[in-house]
């Protein structure tokens, strides 16, 4: 297996670069069940805010890509169940898929609760405001 950093998924993603993205695209292309790629939380974490600030891609499209990413068996996401469920509750919400993440995150992991001072957080993501 091989891990895959933040900037190759979004070259593979947005396909705006003349040179990187044919040899991402032949990367990904050589992928086989065998050879699997590897997406951390934190490349995902981090793919989410390079394509919303650079690329202006909207809720929509982002969990569009999210769940591309999440059904392609050659891709081995990381917590694929919690990021899942994060996905659902960041379609329903009003807050940013990160904060969804991090209280799926915090939930998978037994916290009985997550607290912020995010208050929409913790209006549409299952947190707890801290006053």
């Amino acid at each position: 297996m091989i891990g895959l950093d933040t900037n190759i998924l979004a070259r593979y993603i947005v396909q705006d670069d003349a040179v990187q993205s044919p040899r991402v695209n032949a990367l990904i292309d050589s992928l086989t069940d065998e050879k699997r790629a590897y997406i951390s939380l934190t490349t995902l974490i981090e793919l989410v805010w390079v394509l919303r600030s650079n690329y202006d891609v909207d809720k929509a499209g982002m969990i569009r890509i999210l769940e591309m990413l999440l059904r392609t068996r050659t891709f081995v996401v990381e917590q694929a169940a919690t990021v899942s469920r994060a996905i659902d509750v960041f379609y329903t919400s009003r807050t940013d898929f990160e904060d969804c993440l991090i209280s799926c995150s915090c939930n998978a992991a037994g916290c009985y609760e997550t607290v912020t001072f995010d208050s929409l957080a913790a209006k549409t993501a299952g947190m707890r405001l801290l006053k």
